[in-house]
């Protein structure tokens, strides 16, 4: 089984620069779409029922913002849309979808950008999610947490990690938040996999020719519930396909080893 998380960067420009295209190759049992700046309203027939797949969207109230969408092969046992703090899905940032196994919540996790407000907002986020994923793992649930995290963890994740240690998303109080998601029973898929590839990013800006010359970040992930690393057969970031300032990301699990 095959899952696939990408922050498009709005699902229409990705549509115009060959998403379809490239997802027919593609083809993963799940797909995870993160700032998606779509409305329900402005959905197309090929975005709500494309072929092939469920589609489920959860958007934000501001028009062209943030935004996710999960689609999958099989469809879910449940869909949810949010975690039920309102301060946080007016901004339409978290999808849960239920899978014979595994929960499955795709996140698009705040900016923390260079305002005090939005970086509070940040971290009061990320404190919130994990306090709702505790919860589920108290339960007995086990979770596939994927998406754009906005925070690359160590230096190893970023090409410049001196010149960044006072940007928003790679800030000390920014990047202990992922040391508690691990603290907290969650594995980094790709870096439990890779733990010395250096190089490897998921974000690179527009300008500056930044992405031609790897001048990136990793800060996207597929986290996992600790139970469910003995499924794990794969993870990967797939650098070369474009469409968005972000690549795809992915996810091999054997279901013959999941719960």
């Amino acid at each position: 089984m095959r899952l696939i998380s990408w922050n498009v960067n709005g699902i229409r420009a990705g549509i115009r620069k060959g998403f379809f295209e490239w997802l027919q190759e593609a083809s993963p049992d799940m797909l995870c779409l993160q700032e998606t700046k779509i409305q329900p309203d402005q959905l197309t027939p090929e975005m709500q029922q494309p072929d092939g797949y469920h589609s489920y969207w959860h958007s934000a109230e501001r028009k062209g913002y943030s935004g996710v969408s999960t689609w999958a092969k099989s469809e879910p046992l449940a869909v949810q849309e949010g975690f039920d703090r309102p301060e946080f899905d007016v901004e339409g940032r978290v999808l849960v979808t239920d899978f014979p196994g595994f929960k499955l919540l795709n996140i698009y996790f705040p900016n923390g950008r260079r305002d005090l407000e939005r970086l509070e907002y940040k971290l009061s986020f990320y404190e919130a999610l994990l306090g709702y994923c505790d919860e589920l793992h108290a339960q007995g649930k086990k979770l596939v947490l994927c998406g754009d995290y906005n925070t690359a963890h160590m230096p190893i994740d970023l090409a410049r990690p001196k010149q960044n240690q006072k940007t928003s998303g790679f800030m000390p109080e920014e990047r202990v938040w992922i040391d508690h998601y691990l603290e907290h029973g969650f594995v980094d898929t790709f870096r439990a996999l890779h733990p010395d590839e250096a190089e490897r990013y998921t974000w690179w800006m527009y300008m500056r020719n930044a992405r031609e010359r790897n001048i990136g970040w990793r800060i996207d992930y597929f986290m996992v519930s600790e139970s469910l690393m003995p499924a794990v057969t794969g993870a990967d970031i797939l650098g070369d396909v474009m469409g968005s300032d972000h690549c795809p990301i992915t996810l091999d699990l054997d279901e013959g080893k999941l719960p």
